[in-house]
């Protein structure tokens, strides 16, 4: 890991397990987008992401599902620091939010381009482990 790599940090631990199975389902619903170009998808991945950005993750549609799969699965508890997390999910929350914006206004390859972003991202966190949400915010402190 990068010496020079900074993440946020509140001292406040969540489900890593609980994190990949969410990123998992939007990495799924974001794939039927890309085939169906149904607009209320990414409606609904909005609202999603806000609640978890904004500390309403308890709320999360998607985080019930994953902790549904969690209980039906016996998944352990891997704690991991909530701050990167949420940070990630204000990522997301910008990406579908501009998405939904693009499709409004016409601009569906736009918003499908992305959509294909936005699908790598759930994916690296998903199935690999990778949170580029720390590589994201060192960038964004770096730039501002």
């Amino acid at each position: 890991m990068d010496a020079k790599l900074e993440c946020p940090v509140d001292f406040v631990t969540v489900n890593e397990n609980k994190v990949r199975i969410t990123a998992f389902l939007v990495m799924g619903l974001t794939i039927v987008f890309m085939f169906t170009a149904w607009w209320p998808i990414i409606a609904f991945l909005v609202f999603d992401f806000f609640l978890r950005a904004f500390k309403w993750g308890q709320y999360s549609p998607l985080g019930f599902i994953s902790d549904q799969v969690i209980k039906i699965l016996q998944i352990g508890v891997k704690p991991v620091d909530r701050a990167p997390k949420r940070f990630a999910a204000g990522v997301g929350l910008v990406f579908t939010v501009t998405m939904l914006i693009l499709l409004a206004i016409g601009f569906p390859i736009t918003a499908g381009l992305l959509a294909c972003v936005l699908i790598i991202f759930a994916f690296l966190e998903s199935v690999l482990g990778f949170c580029a949400g720390c590589y994201v915010y060192t960038l964004g402190k770096k730039i501002f």
